[in-house]
């Protein structure tokens, strides 16, 4: 996932002041999608949202295989959408970006714990 900022009449600015998101951005946007698309990638995104995590305490998490959990946080950090620094000889992986982290506390504000959709707050 780039780091790239839309330019103030782009994407995300004030409403009625938007133009259509580029090619490019479209592109990235699904391909993002496409990455989280699988449960267990997103909760492996889910959890290093929460705070800094190893492979085996995200594998054991997440209920997969060490390899299985390595793989997918492998795609993940090519991706940008988590980050892995060195602890001795350990990985720590967690998320940085607070898009990504605004992204995942969305997805779970809008699905509720029985995996439908949660009703809008009142107004």
């Amino acid at each position: 996932m780039a780091h790239s900022h839309a330019p103030a009449s782009g994407p995300g600015s004030a409403p009625g002041n938007r133009t259509d998101p580029t090619a490019a951005q479209l592109k990235a946007a699904a391909a993002t999608f496409d990455l989280l698309s699988t449960p267990v990638r997103l909760h492996l995104v889910w959890l290093a949202a929460q705070g800094e995590h190893d492979v085996g305490t995200l594998a054991a998490r997440a209920g997969v295989s060490i390899a299985t959990a390595s793989q997918h946080l492998s795609k993940l950090r090519l991706a940008g959408v988590i980050t892995a620094n060195r602890a001795g000889k350990r990985h720590i992986y967690t998320v940085d970006d607070p898009h990504v982290m605004t992204l995942i506390d969305q997805i779970f504000a809008h699905v509720a714990p029985d995996g439908t959709l949660a009703p809008d707050p009142p107004s």
